[in-house]
């Protein structure tokens, strides 16, 4: 049997297939074209999902592809339930694109899987277990479970989590190339690992949660990100911290008025469950700072604020380092990622107002009301020390996608992992 071939071509397409055809057959395959198109990966995203329509199970890149156009290809051809196989262009890119699908894969099916089967032990497991795959013994794991948490501190994870009979985690994962136990640490990853968010005694409607598989959106976009830049040769030694833990119902779940005291000390009022991401970060960036890198990350489907904002086109990026923000965003235009920065400032850390503790983890509204999703990085913000220097907050808006639409599968976007791996590799601190 012959594999579906796909080209790509400047010229217009025959005038059989209408006057502005942008994809044609051929006898073996598929031609795209991209005649008078002002943004040829779009157009390639498009025919891609065409294509995929068609049920194709293997597809042969022909002809002269850039890089960036073979990804733009594969984003949008790899559907969730049995993907096609893609054979890249014989080219010199070939190698970086095997890489860069092997960790959009990964990040992918993590995502997409069912949350019945993703336990927070789980997701923990199936992440370090992936990056020991690609670095060996330049990895060493270490994992909080359960009441372990409450008697370490991590007073965020542990409450998020202790609603469900499955034990909420605190991964540690320590990637250090350098052989030296004594080597500093150059980078942080902190992901939101909510495998399952029904919003608590917050509940979300049925509709609302229907999709909440994907709040574990961040952990499996830095884990991706991380596997990348390994298998790109990452020389530098990184931390992946994963917060996870079940956002569910039950006698033992953490309720409204509830306050939470965390190892700086800081008192945090519970007014809304569903705002529960922001309070498991709260100790991966308390974690992060006490080891002292000059970036840290942290990566989160963590409000609607951000979706309403952004679409799910762009990840939303928060700063309150200047020069981190712009290296961020500058990654993500060379990389062709898209990210967008939303306001952040220090006042920002008064927006969810306490008359029992420091601060509320919300406001008492409606997706946390006006700016939101702002006001959730400046709860963040608390949690990092030396005036956020080096830290930068994603909130991903465009991890997920609940149906197909022109230009993307249903499921998991796994955009965002080429930026955070080339920031990985390249951010130079203070």
């Amino acid at each position: 049997m012959s594999i579906f071939s796909v080209s790509l071509t400047s010229d217009k397409a025959p005038a059989a297939w209408g006057e502005n055809a942008r994809l044609s057959m051929t006898a073996d395959g598929a031609v795209i074209h991209t005649h008078g198109c002002n943004d040829t990966e779009r157009q390639i995203r498009q025919a891609a999902r065409r294509i995929d329509g068609l049920g194709i199970a293997e597809v042969a890149l022909k002809g002269q592809w850039q890089k960036d156009q073979q990804w733009a290809f594969a984003l949008s051809f790899t559907r969730a339930r049995n993907p096609g196989r893609i054979h890249w262009a014989d080219d010199e890119n070939k190698s970086e694109l095997e890489k860069m699908y092997a960790a959009l894969l990964f990040t992918r099916n993590l995502v997409n899987d069912t949350p019945e089967d993703l336990s927070p032990e789980n997701l923990a497991h199936r992440a370090a277990s992936w990056i020991q795959t690609l670095a060996g013994e330049k990895v060493t794991v270490k994992t909080v479970v359960g009441e372990a948490l409450k008697e370490a501190g991590w007073t965020g994870i542990y409450n998020v989590g202790r609603g469900s009979e499955r034990p909420p985690v605190l991964l540690e994962l320590d990637y250090n190339p350098t052989g030296n136990a004594d080597a500093p640490v150059d980078a942080v990853l902190v992901g939101k690992g909510i495998t399952f968010d029904s919003g608590g005694y917050s509940i979300k409607s049925s509709e609302g949660m229907l999709d909440m598989k994907c709040d574990m959106g961040g952990a499996a976009t830095v884990t991706g990100a991380l596997g990348l830049a390994i298998s790109q040769g990452l020389d530098k030694r990184v931390v992946l911290l994963l917060c996870c833990a079940e956002n569910l119902i039950s006698g033992h779940a953490y309720k409204l008025g509830d306050v939470l005291t965390y190892k700086n000390g800081l008192t945090v009022e519970i007014v809304n469950t569903d705002a529960e991401g922001r309070l498991v970060l709260a100790d991966g960036l308390l974690r992060a700072t006490e080891l002292g890198a000059p970036l840290i990350i942290n990566a989160a489907t963590l409000t609607g604020a951000a979706t309403v904002a952004l679409g799910n086109d762009y990840h939303a990026v928060f700063s309150l380092d200047d020069k981190a923000r712009d290296a961020m965003l500058a990654v993500g235009k060379k990389e062709k990622e898209g990210f967008w920065p939303l306001p952040l400032a220090v006042w920002h850390q008064d927006k969810c107002p306490s008359a029992f503790a420091d601060t509320a983890n919300s406001r008492p509204q409606k997706g946390g009301g006006g700016g939101g999703a702002s006001n959730a990085a400046g709860f963040l913000s608390r949690f990092v020390n030396n005036e956020g220097k080096g830290w930068l907050h994603l909130d991903l808006a465009a991890a997920y996608n609940g149906n197909a639409t022109t230009e993307m599968p249903a499921g998991a976007t796994g955009i965002g992992i080429r930026s955070i791996a080339s920031m990985l590799q390249n951010y130079q601190g203070e």
